[in-house]
């Protein structure tokens, strides 16, 4: 039998899913029906690293507008070019009502 080697820890995205599930005031119960599943498997997820599917994960993170790359790459340094360091500088100093201007602009 061929012994698997565990290539990503998820605990450290499940405690992420848990506080943005938190930071909406849901319980697992509210996350679990929205995601059609049990509590105990949100619960899992959350507290014990369980493994999602690649389609499970795509729901929580999506739900939960939480960026994975630094759960699935932990030890990639991701460098900005000047022009993307300038332009979220420029996005940093921009209010609420800003941003919903520029998100309504058209290309």
């Amino acid at each position: 039998m061929r012994e698997t080697t565990e290539i990503c820890d998820f605990t450290a995205l499940g405690q992420a899913i848990k506080k943005a599930r938190e930071e909406k005031s849901w319980t697992r119960e509210d996350a679990a029906k929205i995601l059609n599943f049990v509590p105990r498997y949100v619960q899992s997820i959350e507290n014990e690293g369980q493994h999602p599917s690649m389609q499970v994960l795509y729901r929580l993170a999506t739900l939960f507008n939480i960026s994975i790359d630094q759960y699935l790459l932990p030890e990639r340094v991701i460098t900005k070019s000047t022009r993307r360091r300038q332009l979220d500088s420029l996005l940093d100093t921009l209010e609420a009502n800003d941003l919903i201007v520029v998100e309504g602009l058209t290309y």
